[in-house]
């Protein structure tokens, strides 16, 4: 199955590699294929001091879970994704979370769904008819 998985997963993930978040992202490659924008790690960048403020984690050791995780996930560039899907997921953002028109352009143009703990947006675009969404639960119960 190939899934579009936002920041907030991502995020997730580093916080606790353990979890099941973590579990799946790092431990499903015969079954899942994660994809993501090339956005996702300016993101990861943007807030490594909160990530290492919050675990406890090393620069050394941040970057070897950076390092296992990424591995895990194809990026994307976002230049590839047509002008007119930036624009149907700009509608559909819009008055959400302007920051995550990549995830949902990327799961518009590859028609996959996103996996995604982020509850405004899931629930902002399901009232829109967005309905591309994966669960944790979901993947666990896939990958058994």
């Amino acid at each position: 199955m190939k899934i579009v998985v936002d920041s907030n997963i991502v995020f997730s993930a580093f916080l606790n590699p353990m979890s099941s978040v973590g579990d799946i992202l790092l431990n499903s490659q015969d079954q899942l294929n994660f994809f993501t924008c090339n956005y996702l790690k300016e993101e990861i960048d943007a807030h490594t001091s909160e990530i290492l403020a919050k675990t406890g984690y090393t620069y050394s050791e941040f970057k070897e879970i950076e390092f296992l995780i990424y591995q895990r996930i194809t990026f994307f560039t976002e230049s590839l994704i047509p002008f007119e899907v930036w624009r149907k997921a700009a509608d559909l953002v819009r008055d959400i979370d302007m920051n995550d028109i990549a995830f949902v352009s990327l799961s518009l143009f590859l028609d996959m769904k996103i996996w995604t703990g982020d509850k405004k947006l899931r629930n902002g675009l399901t009232a829109k008819g967005f309905n591309r969404f994966i669960t944790t639960q979901e993947l666990l119960q896939y990958r058994s």
